[in-house]
Parts: structure tokens; C-alpha cells; sequence
């Protein structure tokens, strides 16, 4: 099994090679890199050399809350825990940045999504209609982390 760790400006092609695989709604480099050296967390699982999957999590100043901005896992992956291991640091560097909840959107279509982030606890607390570029619908959930 790989490592969680935080990204670096040299994962930078590694990250933007990974959003390829995102149904859409991706991030830019420019975006990507601006996570990089923002108020924010961006953690990759990397294994063997390689990076399977990466997490972003903003922070609002002032805010007993964090948000779940991105988490993909390269298809190769999938189905190997890759998605909880990030998901669950996430969610510690959360807490230990002084957060108590953790907040996301998930594409309503995208039920192995939905499956891990209601297995770790989230709970739905919404939808928005047309909230990707797809015009696909979001299901909003959140999670109060335990200390």
C-alpha cells in the first residue's frame, strides 16, 4: 500500500495528468498550482513512484468548517482503499487544523462516491440542481469530525 502525503510543486504534471479522469468540472494547472500555495490542503496517495489519487480541502478563515473541494482516484486504483485512505487524512488535517466539520459536494450520478462518503459518516444535507458544467446535480453532505 502507498503513503498520504502532502503535494508538492513537482506533482504538479503527475496532478494535472490525474483530472484527465474526472468526468468534468476538472482543474486547471493554474488552478491546481494555485492549491498548491493557497489556504489550502492538496494530498496525494502516492505508490511506488506514482500518484493514484490526490484530495483538496479549502479552508475559510474563521470557519468551524473545511470542504472536501476535490478527491479522484486514477481508474487503475479504484477499489483498492485509495479514496478512504485520503479521505480519512483529509479529514485529520481538518481537525487539526481546528475544523469540526468537513462539507462536500458529489455528483448526484456518482453512486461509488456517494457509498464511500455515506460509509465514513457524511450525511446528506441537500441537493443543487445544475451544479457542474454538465448541468449535472450536486448532492451537498457533511460530516461533524470527531475529536
Amino acid at each position: 500500500m502507498g503513503i498520504v502525503r502532502r503535494a508538492v510543486l513537482d506533482d504538479l504534471p503527475a496532478l494535472v495528468a490525474l483530472e484527465q479522469f474526472f468526468p468534468g468540472d476538472r482543474l486547471s494547472r493554474r488552478k491546481l498550482r494555485y492549491f498548491l500555495k493557497a489556504h489550502a490542503d492538496l494530498w496525494v496517495f502516492e505508490e511506488a513512484g506514482a500518484i493514484l489519487g490526490d484530495a483538496v480541502v479549502l479552508y475559510r478563515q474563521g470557519s468551524p468548517a473545511a470542504r472536501l473541494y476535490s478527491l479522484i482516484v486514477h481508474p487503475t486504483a479504484r477499489g483498492r482503499g485509495v479514496a478512504a485512505a485520503l479521505l480519512e487524512h483529509a479529514e485529520q488535517a481538518a481537525l487539526d487544523c481546528g475544523c469540526l466539520l468537513m462539507r462536500l459536494e458529489v455528483r448526484e450520478d456518482n453512486l461509488a462516491a456517494l457509498r464511500l462518503y455515506q460509509k465514513h459518516g457524511y450525511q446528506v444535507i441537500g441537493r443543487t440542481a445544475d451544479y457542474y458544467q454538465d448541468h449535472g446535480s450536486a448532492i451537498r453532505m457533511r460530516k461533524e469530525l470527531a475529536r
